[in-house]
Parts: C-alpha cells; sequence; structure tokens
C-alpha cells in the first residue's frame, strides 16, 4: 500500500464489513489520513466507536446515503472539520443486496437497491463534489490519483456485462442491475470531472468471506475482508491519469464493463 497519502479520506457505509474494513487499512497505512471521515447509519457502533477512540483522525459521519437531507448535513460536518483544505478521497462503499431471479425479481426489490447501489453514490458525489473540487484545485500542477481528488465506487464483477460473473449460481438481478448502472455512473463521473482534477473509478473488491458475527456482508467467497480490503489500497495507490473512468478488481486486474 506504499505510494497512497491522501489528506483527508470518506468511506461510506462503516457500520460494518467492507466501510469497516477499509477504514482499518487507512489506519495502517504509513502516512494515515489525516482526517478519516467514518459515514454511517449508526454513530453509536461498537466496532466503529472502538476504532475512534483509539484513533483522533477518525471522524464519526452518521450518514444515510438514500436522504438527501442526511446528506447535506454530513457535507456541512465535513467542510467544518476540513476548514478549507477539501476532500481528497471519496469512497462510495455503501451497498445492498437481495437475492432474486428473473421469475422473482420486483419493482420494490429494483427500487429499494438502487436507491442504496445507485442514487445514492450519485447523490453522495454530488453533494461532496465542491470539497473534492477544492481539493484538486490545491493541486492543480499534478495528474490524477487518489492523493489529489478521486471517487471510488465500489462495485462488483457481478455488474459486467460482457463478463456476467457467475450467472447459474446467483442472478441477483436488482444487485446485478445496480452495479452495472454504478458503473456507468463512474464513466460519467469520469468524463465530467477529469478535467477538473478529478479521478473516477470502479473497483469491484471480490466475493468478501463476511467475518465472524458480522451481518454486513452477504454471500461468500474466496476472499477474506483483509485480503480484500488491503487489495483495493493496493490498487488506489497505482491509480493515475490513465486509469480514469475504469473499472478494477481487488487484485489490480483491469476488468471489462
Amino acid at each position: 500500500m506504499e505510494g497512497l497519502s491522501a489528506r483527508s479520506v470518506l468511506v461510506t457505509g462503516c457500520d460494518g464489513g467492507m466501510g469497516l474494513g477499509l477504514l482499518k487499512r487507512f489506519l495502517e497505512l504509513p502516512t494515515p489520513p489525516q482526517w478519516l471521515f467514518a459515514a454511517c447509519t449508526d454513530p453509536d457502533g461498537k466496532a466503529l466507536n472502538e476504532m475512534a477512540l483509539c484513533n483522533p483522525s477518525v471522524v464519526i459521519l452518521p450518514l444515510d446515503v438514500t436522504d438527501p437531507s442526511s446528506i447535506q448535513a454530513a457535507v456541512g460536518r465535513v467542510q467544518k472539520e476540513l476548514r478549507g483544505s477539501g476532500l481528497n478521497l471519496l469512497i462510495n462503499s455503501t451497498g445492498a443486496r437481495r437475492r432474486s431471479t428473473l421469475a422473482t425479481e420486483t419493482a420494490e426489490n429494483m427500487a429499494l437497491i438502487y436507491a442504496t447501489n445507485t442514487i445514492g453514490p450519485l447523490q453522495t458525489s454530488q453533494a461532496f463534489m465542491a470539497l473534492l473540487k477544492e481539493a484538486a484545485e490545491a493541486q492543480s500542477g499534478q495528474g490524477l490519483s487518489c492523493g489529489r481528488a478521486a471517487i471510488i465506487n465500489i462495485s462488483s464483477i457481478l455488474g459486467s456485462i460482457e463478463v456476467v460473473e457467475a450467472w447459474g449460481e446467483r442472478q441477483d438481478v436488482s444487485y446485478r442491475c445496480s452495479k452495472a448502472a454504478l458503473n456507468m455512473l463512474t464513466k460519467c463521473l469520469a468524463l465530467e470531472y477529469g478535467d477538473s482534477g478529478i479521478l473516477c473509478v470502479s473497483v469491484d473488491p471480490g466475493c468478501v468471506v463476511p467475518p465472524p458475527g458480522d451481518g454486513m456482508v452477504s454471500g461468500g467467497g474466496p476472499v477474506t475482508l483483509e485480503e480484500s480490503t488491503r487489495g483495493v489500497l493496493q490498487v488506489l495507490a497505482n491509480l493515475s491519469t490513465n486509469n480514469n473512468g475504469t473499472f478494477w478488481d481487488w487484485k489490480g486486474r483491469r476488468l471489462p464493463w
């Protein structure tokens, strides 16, 4: 994870699972962020508060990505903490999933999953854009990087239209469609804000084995949360201007849309 150095980082979905795992990895960096905003729906969560108690850089940030008023309140809190220095890195990690097949999928399911997995990252990115631009402008002579200004959308290989991974094992139509739409959002953000100095990339963290007692991660797979989050941070450290608007997995392999 050498080379990844961002002064301010905001990670959504820090109630558990991927979000909380990413926080831990950031704190292990040789140069941890000065501000590490842990956005969550339950600011009283035990694991998160224990982490914040031991690490003054961690700022617990109540944030529901499906609620515009909650997002705006979070922006105000971050602005107050940063005092004009801008936000370097936004990681949209919040995610939802419901098992389904084409035969059982419903409009209600689709709407609920899209609200969290696609509309949530859109609204959050829009709301924090001014702070991201502020950070980008402060390093205007540099190329794109996660240390300058970046939006990272935590996606999934299940959203790849070309690969259509594991269709025979789990169809999960609403989840797949929401992640495919999130990938398109990443591309749109890259096209619109790359010239403003903001890097935008989608990252697949792999099929993560849930930690014991952690209900925030669904499904199982060959990747532990620690392996995945370490890999994701290494990917982030290696991203540059040429990678804007692309899709990567946690092992550093570029994925097809």
